[in-house]
């Protein structure tokens, strides 16, 4: 039977859901069909559940609201953090632009030094010392040897030629290990870039003005601060220099004007003053030394500690190595030969005597010379080395360990013209007290010699006979003076060589009051002892103080035949680069003491005391000697002063507290300083004989002999007695 009448089923997509499948007839199909479509309502949608809020729930919001705040504050403070740093920025371009407009040329900003140089030249043009702010001259970046600027560079800042003028990088090390050691961000470590260090040395374009400044001092610590505000005015400075100025001429400003010890200033300086060399022919070790002296000019320069200075080379060498400067083979062979001074650095000779030459000198061209200065000086270098090395000699072989008595060494011509001065034990000194020019000491015998001068000058002679007795003064205010020998026994009939040849202290008193002390202090004061003269009768022991150098040019009277003397140590100055000194010597012979023939028997009873009395020590061989030994009360002051033909050597040797010295007089280790000394200094040298009377003949002179030795009388016969010697002697 065929189903075609039929209405095709609709087509209805299986349920996705299966159920246990239920076997359906025909009949349930038909009858699903014919059955009237009910129609129902729409129905209603149910109402959402209430959900209790959950606990993610409520973090979301609780973050959304936050989340919300932080933008707002984020976009408030974007925004008005870039309009403030467009402000900032302006006003820092601003003064930027302000300081670049005020920077000078290049050219000015070399050379900045307050003071002048002053550089010493001994008697043979050699240069030996220097002092004040030492600049050898302009040097460039490109002049300089390239070792030089690059150790620099290497050591104070390698990132110079990729930065603009400051470093954050290096701020920000800095900072981190100023607070790792702990001190403050701004304490130690600066971080400053080589433009920063020359902004600095450039005191941020504030010039030095006297008037506004306590001292030079004071506005150089004030330029070296280091706040916060003067970082900020450095930095702005620093970006003005790098808009104004290339790279090299940066770096020639500070290797022109950087500090590197012992007074010089600039690269030339210090090549000069360290190596005796221009700063163009550094080799690397040298070039690593001088920049190792940026950081501590003063506790690195190599005229202080040799070794520090070339273990801080060494450390820079290796930095330069790491950085491309050096090879390792270069490196090597630089570290294996660390840089020397030079012979005149390494002797530091004349320390002393520098001083002496500078406070001597006129203070506008000297201590404040604002010049470059050329001093050309009296100083033998080789004197002075065997001057310093007898002491170091005697200290060290005759002198207990731990002592500390000191001595001073003068050696000069018989013009005045000072050859050699050591001020104390510690020779190679700058700036240190001067026991030849600055120690005032009592004489003792070393006086005698200018009694027995006035002796000479009025007539008597050496033969001259003086009792050696028992002998005492009356002396109003301080009672009854009785001086003594030091040996504590008399001699008797004495010739007036012989009191001097034994340093017989009666005879010389008794002289002294035969003549006139008013004579004596004359005489001595004549011959240029300036220091004020006792009064008293001992007088002619002594009393009085005197510096070595004063004794020793009173001395240099006596060799010369009679005449004074003004010691000197400065022959011509003048300014660098001027062939017209400016000034010539300032010191030689002066006007006539005593007569020559006087002078000629005095060096002949000098010539006593050396050959068999008091200074035996002193005999050189082949050499005529003539001298004075002298010790003070309690042997507080040991004196030996002698001269051959040809120089003058004193010595004194004391205590500066003023105690006594152990076992020393005059005629032992001063003695034997004086000895040690002139026979490094006669070395090479022909021996001639001193210009001294010879042949002596006796002849019937009057005694000398005071009336009364009791000095009762009353005050106008010891007027009278000395109106007569006045008479005499303006009767000659």
């Amino acid at each position: 039977m065929s189903n075609s009448g039929r209405s095709k089923p609709r087509l209805v997509a299986d349920k996705r859901r299966k159920k246990p499948a239920k076997k359906k007839g025909v009949w349930s199909l038909f009858k699903k069909r014919a059955s009237k479509p009910v129609r129902k309502s729409p129905a209603k949608k149910a109402a959402p559940k209430k959900r209790r809020p959950t606990k993610a729930s409520s973090k979301g919001r609780i973050r959304g609201f936050f989340g919300r705040i932080f933008g707002f504050v984020f976009r408030l403070i974007w925004v008005i953090s870039w309009r403030v740093s467009a402000v900032v920025a302006v006003l820092i371009l601003g003064a930027v632009f302000y300081t670049y407009t005020t920077l000078p040329d290049v050219r000015e900003l070399l050379d900045g030094r307050a003071r002048g140089s002053v550089t010493l030249l001994d008697r043979e043009g050699d240069v030996f010392a220097w002092r004040g702010d030492q600049f050898g001259g302009v040097v460039t970046a490109e002049s300089v040897s390239p070792h030089l600027k690059n150790a620099v560079v290497a050591t104070e800042d390698k990132r110079f030629y990729r930065h603009f003028g400051i470093s954050p990088r290096g701020v920000a090390s800095a900072i981190r290990i100023n607070m790792r050691e702990g001190r403050g961000p701004l304490q130690g470590h600066g971080g400053s870039t080589i433009t920063q260090q020359t902004a600095k040395l450039l005191c941020l374009g504030v010039e030095y003005d006297k008037d506004a400044w306590d001292s030079e001092a004071d506005y150089v610590r004030d330029c070296r601060r280091g706040s916060l505000s003067r970082k900020a005015k450095e930095a702005i400075y620093a970006l003005a220099m790098e808009a104004k100025y290339s790279k090299d001429e940066i770096l020639s400003i500070y290797l022109n004007r950087a500090y590197m010890g012992a007074g010089a200033y600039g690269a030339e300086a210090a090549a000069q003053r360290y190596f005796g060399k221009p700063a163009a022919a550094l080799s690397p070790q040298e070039g690593a030394m001088l920049a190792g002296l940026l950081t501590a000019p003063t506790r690195l320069a190599p005229t202080s500690n040799l070794e520090r200075s070339q273990e801080r080379a060494a450390t820079i060498l290796r930095l330069m190595e790491e950085q491309d400067y050096l090879t390792a083979q270069e490196r090597s062979r630089a570290a294996a030969n660390p840089a020397t001074l030079s012979e005149a650095a390494e002797a530091q000779t004349g320390g002393y005597f520098a001083d002496w030459v500078m406070e001597s000198g006129p203070d506008f061209f000297t201590r404040d010379t604002t010049e470059d200065v050329i001093i050309r000086t009296t100083l033998d270098q080789r004197i002075q080395r065997a001057a310093e090395e007898a002491l170091a000699v005697i200290f060290d072989e005759k002198v207990r360990e731990g002592s500390q008595a000191q001595a001073a060494i003068v050696v000069m011509s018989a013009d005045g013209a000072v050859r050699a001065m050591v001020g104390g034990r510690e020779s190679k000194v700058t700036g240190a007290f001067n026991r030849a020019t600055m120690a005032n000491r009592q004489t003792g015998s070393a006086f005698k010699p200018f009694v027995y001068a006035t002796a000479l000058e009025l007539g008597y002679g050496p033969n001259a006979t003086v009792v050696d007795e028992p002998y005492c003064q009356d002396i109003p205010g301080s009672g009854r003076w009785c001086p003594q020998n030091y040996q504590k026994d008399y001699r008797g009939r004495v010739t007036l060589t012989e009191a001097l040849k034994f340093s017989l202290n009666i005879p010389a008193v008794k002289v002294s009051e035969a003549v006139g002390r008013d004579l004596v202090r004359k005489v001595a004061e004549d011959f240029g002892i300036v220091s004020d003269l006792a009064d008293g009768p001992a007088l002619a022991l002594g009393a009085s103080e005197s510096t070595l150098l004063e004794m020793t040019g009173a001395y240099a009277g006596i060799l010369n035949g009679g005449s004074s003397v003004t010691p000197y140590g400065l022959e011509e100055l003048s300014l660098l680069g001027e062939e017209t000194p400016l000034m010539g010597t300032a010191g030689g012979i002066g006007e006539r003491v005593i007569r020559e023939e006087a002078a000629r028997q005095l060096t002949y009873m000098m010539q006593k005391v050396v050959a068999e009395g008091t200074a035996r020590r002193a005999r050189l061989d082949g050499w005529e000697v003539a001298g004075k030994t002298g010790t003070t009360q309690a042997a507080r002051d040991a004196w030996f002063i002698g001269f051959t033909s040809d120089y003058v050597t004193g010595v004194w040797m004391g205590y500066d507290d003023n105690s006594p010295l152990t076992d020393v007089t005059g005629g032992s280790l001063p003695t034997d300083i004086w000895r040690e000394t002139m026979v490094r200094v006669n070395e090479g040298l022909q021996p001639s004989p001193l210009p001294m009377s010879r042949g002596i003949q006796d002849r019937v002179v009057e005694d000398v002999d005071p009336r009364p030795q009791t000095r009762t009388q009353p005050q106008q016969q010891r007027e009278t007695a000395v109106e007569r010697i006045l008479r005499d002697i303006l009767g000659r």
